[in-house]
C-alpha cells in the first residue's frame, strides 16, 4: 500500500489573516509545519495555529528559520554550525512549549526557506540541525529535501526522517529544486503539479527541467499555502491520490 504525507507551512503571519487561511488548508493536509517566530509568526499566532491543528487532528511540526523577518527567511545568511544548532534549538523549544500547554505533542521538525536549502547541500549545517533535533527529542522526525545532506545527517544520527518533495516546484538534473530567482522555478498549472506528485509517489521519479528522469523518494509532499487557490489544489490532490490508490496520512501514523 502506497502512503504519503501532505505537509503545509503554517502560522506564517502576525495577526488573524494568515491564521484563517491556515484553517481552510487544514481540512486537506496531514502535517503542519508551524513558524516559530524567527522568519514569521509570533506567540499569539503560534498558539492559535497549534490549537487549530490539534482540533483537526493534524500532526504538529516545528518550522525553524533564519532570523530574517523582512526577507521571510528566504535570504541566505552566513551562519556557523553552532549558530544553526542554537537557532533551531531555541525555536523547537518555543513551539514545543505551546504544544504541551495545549495538550499536544510535537512530531516533526522541518527547517524553513534559506535554512532548509542551505542544509540540503552543506554537511556541517545539516549535521548541526540534526544534532539539535536529536538533543531535544530523538523521537522527532526530521523533514528534509529528498536525498539531501539534511536527510543523510538525520540518518547518521539514527533519527527518523521524511524525504520531502514539492508539488509546485521544478527540479534540476542533480535533484535540487530550481532556485526561485530563475524562470520556471514554480509550477503554476495545477494539473501539471498533480501529475508531478503522482509520478513522484508511484514511480519514484521526477522529470527535471531538461526532461531527465531523476530518482526520488517521496515520503511527504509540501503544499505551499500562499497561493490563491492553495486549499482547492490540496483538495484536488487528495482526491486524485485516493483515486490512484495512495493513502494520505501523516508520517508514522
Amino acid at each position: 500500500m502506497l502512503q504519503v504525507d501532505l505537509n503545509c507551512d503554517m502560522g506564517e503571519s502576525f495577526g488573524a489573516y494568515r491564521i484563517n487561511m491556515d484553517e481552510e488548508l487544514m481540512n486537506h493536509v496531514t502535517s503542519a509545519n508551524i513558524a516559530c517566530g524567527f522568519h514569521a509568526g509570533d506567540p499569539a499566532v503560534m498558539r492559535s495555529t497549534v490549537k487549530q491543528a490539534l482540533s483537526k487532528g493534524i500532526s504538529l511540526g516545528a518550522h525553524p528559520g533564519l532570523p530574517d523577518l523582512a526577507g521571510f527567511g528566504r535570504r541566505n545568511m552566513d551562519i556557523t554550525p553552532d549558530e544553526a544548532y542554537d537557532m533551531v534549538t531555541y525555536q523547537i523549544g518555543a513551539l514545543d512549549a505551546f504544544a504541551k500547554q495545549e495538550g499536544g505533542v510535537l512530531r516533526h521538525v522541518k527547517p524553513h526557506g534559506a535554512l532548509y536549502n542551505m542544509a540540503a547541500t552543506s554537511r556541517p549545517l545539516a549535521d548541526a540541525i540534526a544534532a539539535a533535533v536529536q538533543g531535544i527529542d530523538s523521537s522527532l522526525i526530521l523533514y528534509g529535501l529528498s536525498g539531501s545532506e539534511l536527510i543523510q545527517a538525520g540518518q547518521r544520527l539514527g533519527l527518523s526522517t521524511a524525504q520531502e518533495v514539492f508539488a509546485d516546484r521544478t527540479y534540476q538534473d542533480n535533484g535540487s529544486l530550481t532556485p526561485r530567482r530563475l524562470s520556471g522555478a514554480l509550477i503554476t498549472d495545477s494539473e501539471q503539479a498533480v501529475q508531478q506528485v503522482i509520478r513522484m509517489v508511484k514511480e519514484k521519479v521526477v522529470l527535471s527541467t531538461s526532461g531527465k528522469r531523476i530518482p526520488i523518494q517521496a515520503d511527504t509532499v509540501c503544499i505551499h499555502g500562499d497561493g490563491a487557490y492553495a486549499s482547492m489544489f490540496a483538495s484536488v490532490l487528495c482526491s486524485r491520490l485516493a483515486a490512484e490508490g495512495v493513502v494520505v496520512k501523516a508520517v508514522r501514523e
